[in-house]
C-alpha cells in the first residue's frame, strides 16, 4: 500500500503497512527475523512474539514488558504502574503540572511533546487525513482512524467490570475509575480531586475566575462551553423519569433524582450524619484549644433565575 517491498516493509518499521502486513502473512515473520540476523549482528535481541529485534538488551527487556504486562514504574501520588520510566516521567506532570513543550505562535504549554505537535497543526492547518465516506478532514492518523469507528460502529475497547464497550481506549480508562473510585487529578487550590484533567481544568476557573467563552449576543462570559450555549436557548436535555422535571446539565439531574431515591450518599466523619448534596456536607472547620468544631450548611440549594445554576 504504501508503495515499498515487503521486505522493506520491516525493515524500516513503517507502522502504517506493518499492521496490514503482520495480518496477511504472519508466517514471513520468522523468515524474516533470520534474515534481519544475518544482515544486522549489531541488533542480537529478538522478540519471539512476532519478530522484533534490538541492539540492547535494556530495550529488549522493555520491549518484552508488553507481553509479560509487567509495570515496574510505580507513581508516588497515585500509585499508577507503568512499564517504562519514560512513561511514567510522562504521567507525573499530570500531578507536578510541568509543561516543558511550548508553542511559539500562541504560548501555549504542553506535558507531553505528542500534544504539542498535534496542537501546531492548529496554527498551519494541516489536516492530511481524510475520511472516504464523509470528506472530514484531520490533523493526526489516531484522530482519522477514531473517526472512522463512527462509520463502522466499532467499539473494541471493553469495560470488564460491567462489560460496556467504547471506541477509544482513553475513554474506557476514564470509565474504569468509576468502578475503581480513582482520581488523579487534585486542585492545588483546594485539593479537590477529579477523575478526568478535563474536569479539574473546569474546576480551577472558580479559583482563577476564568471565562474563556464569550456570548456574540450579551457579551456574558462563561467559564464552561455548556453554559455559553444553552444560556438563550433555554435547552434543558436532562429530563427526570419520575417527575418530569428538565435540567440543564447532567449532574444537576444526578443531584435531583436523590430526592425520589432518598439517596444521602455523603457522610460527615464527625457525628455520621449523611447528605444527599456534597454542598451540605461541607464543614466550617474552627480551631480553638486544640478542639475542632464542625458546623453543617443547611441542606438547601438555590437556583439563579437567569441561568438555572445551582
Amino acid at each position: 500500500r504504501c508503495g515499498f517491498p515487503m521486505l522493506a516493509i520491516f525493515q524500516l518499521g513503517e507502522r502504517a503497512c506493518q499492521t496490514d502486513v503482520l495480518v496477511k502473512v504472519p508466517t514471513q515473520i520468522s523468515v524474516l527475523s533470520e534474515n534481519q540476523r544475518m544482515n544486522n549482528p549489531d541488533r542480537p535481541f529478538e522478540c519471539t512474539g512476532h519478530g522484533k529485534t534490538f541492539n540492547q538488551n535494556t530495550a529488549f527487556n522493555q520491549h518484552q514488558r508488553i507481553h509479560s504486562g509487567e509495570k515496574p514504574y510505580e507513581c508516588n501520588e497515585c500509585e499508577k504502574a507503568f512499564s517504562r520510566p519514560s512513561i511514567l516521567s510522562k504521567h507525573q506532570r499530570i500531578h507536578n503540572g510541568k509543561k516543558p513543550y511550548t508553542c511559539e505562535d500562541c504560548g501555549k504549554s504542553f506535558s507531553a511533546h505528542s500534544y504539542f505537535i498535534q496542537h501546531c497543526k492548529i496554527h498551519t492547518g494541516q489536516k492530511p487525513y481524510e475520511c472516504i465516506k464523509c470528506g472530514k478532514a484531520f490533523s493526526t492518523h489516531s484522530s482519522y482512524i477514531q473517526h472512522l469507528k463512527i462509520h463502522t460502529g466499532e467499539k473494541p475497547h471493553e469495560c470488564n467490570q460491567c462489560g460496556k464497550a467504547f471506541s477509544r481506549s482513553s475513554n474506557l480508562i476514564h470509565h474504569q475509575r468509576i468502578h475503581s473510585g480513582e482520581k488523579p487529578y487534585k486542585c492545588r487550590e483546594c485539593g479537590k480531586v477529579f477523575n478526568r484533567q478535563s474536569h479539574l481544568i473546569q474546576h480551577q476557573r472558580i479559583h482563577s475566575g476564568e471565562k474563556p467563552y464569550d456570548c456574540e449576543e450579551c457579551g456574558k462570559a462563561f467559564s464552561t462551553r455548556l453554559s455559553l450555549i444553552r444560556v438563550h436557548t433555554g435547552e434543558k436535555p436532562y429530563v427526570c423519569t419520575e417527575c418530569g422535571k428538565s435540567f440543564r446539565q447532567r449532574s444537576h439531574l444526578t443531584r435531583h433524582q436523590r430526592i425520589h431515591s432518598r439517596e444521602r450518599p455523603y457522610t460527615c466523619n464527625q457525628c455520621g450524619k449523611t447528605f444527599s448534596q456534597r454542598i451540605t456536607l461541607k464543614r466550617i472547620t474552627l480551631s480553638s484549644h486544640e478542639k475542632i468544631h464542625t458546623i453543617h450548611i443547611r441542606e438547601q440549594t438555590y437556583e439563579c433565575s437567569k441561568c438555572g445554576e445551582l
